[in-house]
């Protein structure tokens, strides 16, 4: 059986390339040069950390958090 999870990523400008990281699943990031890359790339460290979590007999953690942007209003002087 096949469960679908949808964890919320938060992608970041780092020095040179972008972060990537899951804030329900502690310590599962990624790299990549785009948007793109960085992406897939999350995709399988999630895929692999959910796997090793299995594996080490560890309860898979529900996905909780959420994203969104929010508008921030400046008066410019």
């Amino acid at each position: 059986m096949t469960r679908v999870m949808r964890y919320a990523v938060v992608i970041e400008q780092a020095a040179g390339n972008l972060s990537a990281y899951v804030p329900d699943l502690p310590g599962c990031v990624a790299t990549g040069q785009t948007v793109a890359e960085v992406t897939k790339e999350i995709a399988e460290a999630i895929a692999f950390h959910l796997e090793g979590l299995q594996l080490d007999g560890k309860p898979i953690p529900e996905p909780a958090s959420i994203a969104e942007y929010v508008e921030a209003h400046l008066t410019v002087a």
